[in-house]
């Protein structure tokens, strides 16, 4: 059976409850979702919808890499959006970090996120062996 290894890293914000920010069981990477918080500071960046969703994904990036994965890796991502108006600048910033073969991705709208950010964002990725 497959050890889970809990990840860790300072290139991405710590976990701001009891939980792991991400979880690799064999070739598989489960992440917890991220804000678009900025690693050092622990705030929201400032510059809207783009600037969270942006950097978000650098969070997502940076955890993928402490686990043996990337970007590329990713199979499904999970958008939570504060207002589904922000969709279209949300997927004008996402679309720039993935290239061909774009994960699966479901996105929905929210009541309140976590430090009221404006997106937070999820992903399952492959460990390329």
């Amino acid at each position: 059976m497959p050890i889970k290894h809990t990840i860790h890293t300072p290139h991405a914000p710590k976990a701001i409850g009891p939980y792991s920010v991400a979880n690799r069981i064999g070739d598989l990477v489960f992440t917890a979702g991220q804000l678009g918080l900025d690693p050092q500071t622990m705030e929201l960046v400032p510059g809207g919808i783009e600037a969270e969703t942006r950097q978000a994904l650098t969070n997502l990036a940076a955890v993928l890499e402490a686990a043996g994965s990337s970007m590329e890796h990713v199979v499904k991502t999970t958008v939570f959006l504060r207002d589904m108006n922000d969709f279209a600048r949300m997927n004008a910033v996402y679309g720039t970090f993935f290239s061909q073969d774009f994960p699966a991705r479901s996105a929905v709208q929210v009541a309140r996120l976590p430090r009221d950010a404006a997106i937070e964002i999820e992903a399952v990725a492959v460990v390329a062996g």
